[in-house]
């Protein structure tokens, strides 16, 4: 599950940065480079980020639930 996590992640964050570079050059190189960048990009383009956006929460959903304590018996 973690690794689909990962990718998940990874899927939402590479097609966060094509929608970044589209709109501008400044707004790809500093998604890229300066991570509160992308996530100010995600959320003032939500109507065209909202997919990729949710595909990373399901990204870190997965990898958080595996870090996850089990319950000692």
């Amino acid at each position: 599950m973690e690794a689909l996590g990962v990718i998940l992640l990874l899927i939402g964050n590479i097609w966060i940065l094509v929608l970044a570079f589209k709109t501008g050059v400044w707004w790809g190189v500093g998604s890229m480079f300066i991570p509160l960048v992308g996530l100010i990009f995600t959320l003032l383009h939500l109507r065209d980020t909202w997919k990729p956006f949710l595909i990373e929460i399901v990204g870190v959903v997965l990898v958080l639930v595996n870090y996850t304590p089990a319950p000692h018996r």
